[in-house]
């Protein structure tokens, strides 16, 4: 299903009779801020399809278009142009009062820094249930749900602490409970391991891998860390406001060892991603190898398609018929202006 018969069906009804239409479709996202009188593009033309209960990470480098993705998906900010669905909400038409709901309701959020997630002078049992109230959930029906989420993250023990007596992992554990008090159908984690050690940001993708097998939970993770892809179901590369890429972990039984003993390998597979007028970004070390510029060869083989560079001479010839038309017009502009002048002379 292409994603415009995706959004489509989910248009035509929002309780669709396909069994797990995706919970993401993101199709030709767009998305401009104003700073001053300039115009900064952050997405172009994005497209995107997550799945119910999948586990993606999000990669890029500063200024990609990532964090204004997350941003828009959890309601925070909204699109330009473009479609944004997520479980069948338009992102683009809802209303500010619809927007809050959805934020409460729909979406959860882990943020790199500890004080966007918790309140300090609050123990992580009132941490957990501060959402919960703020929405309208109070008593002991509350409490103990708030108890068993700091359980599910490992922390029963440490409900009764406050956040100086906890450790970085730890807080953040906690603010993936906070971040489920309200049941949510999409989990959104920036960066959720760029201030811990390597030891703890493996806990804090196990907690995060465990709570998404288990619940079914989509969770979409920002970040920087190049193992990412090895605690993730895919990763998606974003350059210049458009998905550049996809890497795939695929897990396949290493037949070395008896099915008892039986070890894992992983293998990971980068894909281009093309969009749907058919353009791709071509990685830059590629360009370079091959020394492509401005222009290149397409040719059809019986494999696919062959990116070839244009030849230096063909270049050359290429460049001095472009300055020559350059030239030829501003001759051209200089003759019209001259005439002008004579007419108005006379």
């Amino acid at each position: 299903m292409t994603i415009k018969e995706n959004i489509t069906t989910l248009s035509s009804s929002p309780l669709s009779s396909d069994a797990n239409p995706p919970l993401i479709i993101c199709d030709n996202l767009v998305k401009i801020y104003k700073v001053a009188d300039l115009e900064v593009v952050a997405l172009q033309g994005l497209n995107l399809v997550v799945e119910q209960g999948e586990l993606l990470g999000i990669v890029g480098a500063s200024g990609s278009g990532k964090t204004s993705l997350m941003n828009i998906l959890g309601g925070l900010d909204r699109p330009s142009a473009g479609r944004a669905w997520v479980g069948g909400h338009d992102l683009l038409k809802m209303s500010n009062r619809a927007l809050n709901r959805y934020r409460q309701s729909q979406v959860g959020f882990v943020w790199q820094q500890v004080a966007r997630n918790l309140i300090p002078y609050l123990n992580a049992l009132e941490n957990v249930r501060l959402p919960m109230t703020l929405s309208g959930q109070t008593g002991r029906k509350a409490r103990q749900h708030a108890e068993e989420l700091l359980a599910l993250v490992g922390l029963a023990e440490r409900r009764l602490h406050r956040l100086d007596q906890l450790s970085g992992g730890e807080q953040q554990r906690v603010a993936i409970a906070v971040a489920l008090a309200n049941n949510p159908k999409l989990l959104l984690a920036d960066e959720p391991t760029g201030e811990v050690d390597s030891a703890t940001a493996l806990s804090i993708y196990a907690t995060l891998r465990r709570l998404n097998q288990e619940y079914n939970l989509t969770t979409l993770i920002v970040s920087h860390d190049p193992t990412l892809a090895r605690h993730v179901d895919r990763v998606v590369a974003i350059r210049d406001g458009q998905t550049a890429s996809e890497t795939i972990r695929q897990a396949t039984p290493n037949n070395q060892h008896t099915s008892e003993g039986e070890e894992i390998e992983e293998h990971f597979e980068e894909l281009v991603v093309l969009d749907s007028a058919g353009r791709l970004q071509v990685p830059k070390e590629y360009l370079e190898q091959f020394d492509i510029k401005g222009r290149a060869k397409l040719e059809i083989s019986e494999e696919g398609i062959l990116i070839r560079p244009v030849a230096q001479a063909e270049r050359e010839v290429n460049e001095a018929a472009m300055a020559e038309m350059e030239a030829t017009a501003k001759m051209s502009s200089l003759r019209r202006f001259w005439h002008r002048w004579r007419r108005r002379d006379s």
